[in-house]
C-alpha cells in the first residue's frame, strides 16, 4: 500500500456499473477530502460508436475501427495500419494515466473507471499488441506499447473494486454493444488480480444501494488503517 492518497481502482465489464459506481464513491468521498474520478479504459468503443452516429461515412468508419482493433487483438502479426491504431490508443491511455498521477500527487484521492492490466495479453483494459510478434515496425510498436503499459501498473492500486456481471445483464444496459465483445470481457475479468492489490468482488445484480455500501466499506477500512494509531490513555 502507497502512502499517498488513496488510488481507488473500480473495474468490470461494460454495463457491470462503473461509472454508476464510480460517480458514488466521489460524491461521498469529496465531502471528505479532495476527490477526483480518471477514466483510465480505452473507448476505442465509444469512439467507434461516436462515430457510428455521424452521417454518411459513420457507420463505415465504425466497422473499420473495430475490424483493425480485433485483428491487432488476435493476429500474432496484425498489419502496420491496424497496429498503429491500437498504438494510439495506448498513447491516449497512458496521456490520461499521466494527469491522474498528476493530480494524485497533488494530494487528490482517485477513482479510477477501469485500470491498465498487463497479465493477459491482448485482453480487456491489456495492452493490444501483447500477442504480436516483436518483428519490424509492429514489434518496435508493440514493445514500446509494452512500455506504456509496465510503467502504468508499477502504480498499483490500494484497492480494486470489481463488479461482476451476468451476460444477459450486461447485454440489457448496453444493447449498442457487441454480444461477444462483451462476453469476452466477462470471461476474462476474474482472471485479472492486478498485482498484489487487495480486490473486493461486488455483484452488479444486487440493488445499487447495497452495492455502493458494500464499496464505502471497503474504502472505510482502507482509510481507517491510515490513520494513525491514537496514543493509549494513561493508567
Amino acid at each position: 500500500m502507497s502512502d499517498g492518497p488513496l488510488l481507488i481502482a473500480v473495474v468490470g465489464c461494460d454495463g457491470s456499473g462503473k461509472s454508476t459506481l464510480t460517480e458514488a464513491l466521489q460524491q461521498w468521498l469529496e465531502a471528505r477530502q479532495p476527490t477526483a474520478t480518471c477514466h483510465l479504459g480505452k473507448q476505442s468503443g465509444n469512439l467507434g460508436r461516436m462515430l457510428a452516429r455521424t452521417p454518411l461515412m459513420g457507420r463505415r468508419i465504425d466497422r473499420s475501427i473495430e475490424t483493425r482493433s480485433r485483428q491487432a487483438h488476435k493476429s500474432a502479426n496484425p498489419g502496420l495500419l491496424a497496429a498503429l491504431v491500437i498504438y494510439a490508443f495506448a498513447l491516449r491511455r497512458a496521456r490520461r494515466f499521466r494527469r491522474m498521477l498528476k493530480l494524485r500527487g497533488e494530494g487528490y484521492t482517485i477513482i479510477a473507471d477501469r485500470f491498465p492490466q498487463v497479465e493477459l495479453p491482448s485482453a480487456i483494459d491489456g495492452p493490444g499488441l501483447g500477442t504480436a510478434r516483436r518483428r519490424g515496425l509492429v514489434g518496435v510498436l508493440a514493445a514500446a506499447e509494452q512500455r506504456l503499459f509496465r510503467h502504468m501498473v508499477a502504480h498499483a492500486p490500494d484497492l480494486v473494486l470489481r463488479l461482476n456481471v451476468p451476460l444477459d445483464l450486461a447485454a440489457a444496459r448496453k444493447p449498442d454493444h457487441r454480444i461477444e465483445t462483451l462476453a469476452r470481457k466477462i470471461e476474462e475479468m476474474p482472471r485479472l488480480r492486478f498485482g498484489a492489490a487487495p480486490i473486493v468482488e461486488l455483484d452488479s445484480r444486487e440493488p445499487l444501494d447495497r452495492v455502493v455500501a458494500r464499496a464505502q466499506v471497503a474504502v472505510q477500512t482502507l482509510l481507517d488503517q491510515r490513520e494513525p494509531a491514537r496514543p493509549s490513555a494513561a493508567a
